[in-house]
């Protein structure tokens, strides 16, 4: 059993910040002078744009939380990997046993059904484990999605943007370097971690 790390950070990170925050808060529009009161007014949106692999690379929570899953995934493979290879070397010295005659047939039987109990047990523990790894990622990735949220719209009081979009990969063709925040954003996350880590 092997659950990638590498696939669940793209996975993590793209529904942790997909569109992170969209500010209904417009600016006051400014009072037409030249401009007749029947043409409507041009209202131009502020949006700016987070770079999603900046984030997972220097976002400490984001690194801290990598690590844990890693070692967690470790662990994992580490115990079944053993269990596996006890597992096999058992098969292997049941069927040098019979090929050589060492066992009746009573014995052969009742051996071969310790050895299909354990297959079983062993199955169950992989599945089991899988299913605790699952729940420990989906709890990092919600903390990691609500942790951004809610620096957004903190951040937001204040910059009013009506948009902030996440860019991964390519996902955005074209964009003007002046709308990212990332390096704004990451300082403001990583600020509000250490204050949260104190107390």
């Amino acid at each position: 059993m092997i659950i990638k790390t590498n696939t669940f950070l793209g996975m993590a990170l793209a529904a942790s910040i997909a569109v992170s925050l969209h500010s209904c808060q417009k600016q006051t529009p400014e009072t037409p002078s030249a401009k007749s009161a029947a043409e409507p007014e041009k209202q131009e949106l502020k949006i700016a744009y987070v770079e999603v692999d900046s984030i997972m690379t220097s976002y400490n929570f984001a690194t801290e939380y990598v690590e844990i899953l890693k070692k967690k995934m470790e662990t994992i493979q580490s115990t079944l990997n053993s269990k596996g290879l006890s597992l096999q070397n058992e098969v292997a010295d049941f069927q040098n046993k019979i090929q050589q005659g060492k066992l009746t047939q009573e014995q052969a039987t009742s051996v071969q059904a310790a050895l299909q109990k354990k297959q079983t047990q062993l199955q169950n523990l992989q599945e089991s484990l899988t299913n605790e790894y699952q729940k420990m990622q989906d709890k990092y990735n919600n903390a990691l999605h609500d942790s951004i949220q809610n620096f957004l719209a903190s951040y937001n009081k204040t910059h009013k943007y009506d948009y902030i979009l996440s860019k991964s990969g390519d996902n955005i063709l074209l964009a003007n370097p002046k709308m990212n925040i990332t390096e704004d954003v990451i300082k403001g996350l990583n600020k509000r971690y250490k204050k949260t880590e104190k107390k």
